[in-house]
């Protein structure tokens, strides 16, 4: 996360810690990012930004579990997040839009390939790792389509995911609760919602 000129990276491990860099420096002091408070909780595996000081009532959360890292953002408001662009879309509609501004993208595949980090955007991560562009990200499996795994046929079911899942209060989290599941063929991956 990039606030203003101060950048914050977290990596979540195996192990269901967490590691993290403030501006490049891996496991520095981490007090504040730009000067919003930043907590930790005393799993190590959330890390909360309290925008209160500019926008009450206002947080980042970062969670962590296992290799996967999760962003929620807090009583986000106009005034707070109104006039931001990027891959998340459109405060107001929702839309996601190209680096134009202008041209709406409903394929998230095409949507992140357009918001692939530009060399022009600078530097976010403490190290630089293929992909970088011109090259292509990455596509992730389509975790109901062909898969190539080298342990033979998936073990969890499609039913099985969505009966782990099934307890998540909104749909946006069940079906990312469900493929997340089908993706790794762990149903323990419920506990990141």
């Amino acid at each position: 996360i990039r606030i203003g000129n101060d950048i914050l990276e977290i990596e979540g491990l195996p192990d269901f810690s967490a590691s993290y860099w403030i501006n490049y420096e891996h496991m520095g002091e981490l007090t504040d990012l730009a000067g919003f408070p930043v907590s930790l909780n005393e799993n190590s595996d959330r890390y909360t930004i309290d925008l209160g000081s500019l926008y009450p009532g206002e947080t980042i959360q970062i969670r962590t579990f296992k290799e996967f890292v999760g962003v929620k953002v807090f009583g986000a408001s106009e005034t707070s997040f109104g006039n931001s662009i990027g891959i998340i879309g459109d405060f107001h509609t929702g839309n996601t839009y190209a680096r134009d501004g202008s041209t709406v993208m409903n394929d998230f595949t095409e949507l992140g390939n357009e918001w692939q980090v530009l060399p022009s955007d600078g530097h976010f991560f403490h190290e630089i790792s293929k992909p970088q562009f011109p090259e292509k990200c990455m596509l992730p499996e389509n975790p109901q389509g062909q898969r190539k795994r080298r342990l033979g046929e998936s073990t969890v079911s499609e039913e099985q995911a969505e009966a782990a899942c099934a307890g998540l209060e909104d749909e946006f989290s069940r079906k990312g609760c469900v493929y997340d599941i089908l993706a790794t063929q762990d149903l323990d991956m419920v506990g990141a919602y």
